[in-house]
């Protein structure tokens, strides 16, 4: 069985009005994230006026971020940490830029030879910190990791989706002085921050590594990622009659671009379809399309 998913909405000092047009949204303040998978008890997506976390327990989560504003510099705990400290899983998360405005970018990692001392020096003494930090232009089709430990923030004017562990912490470094939403500074997290913080080489490396572009270029069947808790393949297709695919139990189909035609239904970019039931799904791709399926790993 397929079923159409509608997302927790997400009200952020930084979100914009993009995701509000796309969604059909009335919501007063801005709107940076909608969370299309979830089964976060404060943030559950819904099927129909059902929680979804009412039908099922996740691994993963799914989102549409769009930032009209930078993003707090942050950083997430490995599962370790998170289980000790927060009763939580760890986050690890991907993204996926779907658009993004001339010298818009994303932030990751330190730069070379940065120290945890000189760093934390100038988080201490409300210095700007993202002097410190890797700028990465974004555009269509750029892919990036972002594994527990990685020091990272969206910049403005950058649409994109992540999938990431099913998991709600996040430990602020910086906020770019700023004021949240109720008119007061939102809470940092240094010293979890400190504790968890990856500063080596070798994992600075990996970061750059793990980065890729254009997979929005051209017909393609890939796989994005591979983590203990999900799985993302990315497909990008030319219009067809038939095309079938096998969706296990838990599996998420959400649609970027184009439109695809599933039965009687039309599905348009920017939708999520779940499976609660393994089976085979056979639908017309009416213009180039791109989806992508995560699912659980068995």
């Amino acid at each position: 069985m397929l079923v159409k998913l509608n997302p927790f909405i997400s009200e952020t000092v930084w979100g914009g009005d993009k995701l509000k047009s796309l969604k059909n949204l009335n919501n007063k303040n801005p709107v940076g994230e909608t969370w299309e998978v979830s089964t976060l008890e404060n943030g559950s997506s819904l099927v129909g006026d059902k929680k979804l976390s009412d039908l099922c327990a996740l691994k993963y989560l799914v989102k549409f971020i769009d930032t009209k504003k930078h993003l707090s510099v942050q950083v997430h705990p490995d599962d370790e940490y998170a289980k000790v400290h927060e009763n939580s899983s760890g986050k690890t998360e991907c993204w996926l830029i779907l658009d993004a405005k001339p010298g818009a970018g994303i932030y990751l990692g330190f730069k070379e030879g940065v120290t945890k001392k000189e760093f934390f020096n100038a988080v201490k003494n409300s210095l700007p910190v993202d002097k410190f930090l890797n700028f990465y232009p974004a555009k269509t089709g750029d892919y990036f990791m972002i594994p527990s430990g990685a020091i990272h923030a969206i910049g403005a004017d950058v649409t994109l989706i992540e999938i990431q562990q099913s998991s709600g912490v996040t430990y602020r470094v910086w906020d770019w002085d700023r004021l949240g939403l109720d008119g007061k500074p939102r809470e940092l997290h240094i010293e979890k921050a400190s504790d968890v913080l990856n500063f080596s080489k070798n994992f600075q490396e990996e970061l750059i590594r793990a980065q890729k572009s254009g997979l929005l270029d051209e017909s393609s069947v890939q796989i994005l990622a591979k983590h203990n808790d999900f799985n993302v393949q990315l497909f990008s297709l030319i219009p067809s009659k038939k095309t079938s695919i096998q969706l296990k139990e838990k599996d998420a189909f959400i649609l970027l671009e184009g439109e695809v035609k599933f039965e009687n239904t039309t599905i348009k970019a920017y939708e999520t379809y779940f499976c609660l039931q393994e089976r085979e799904i056979e639908f017309e791709i009416i213009n180039t399309a791109s989806f992508i399926i995560v699912s659980e790993p068995k």
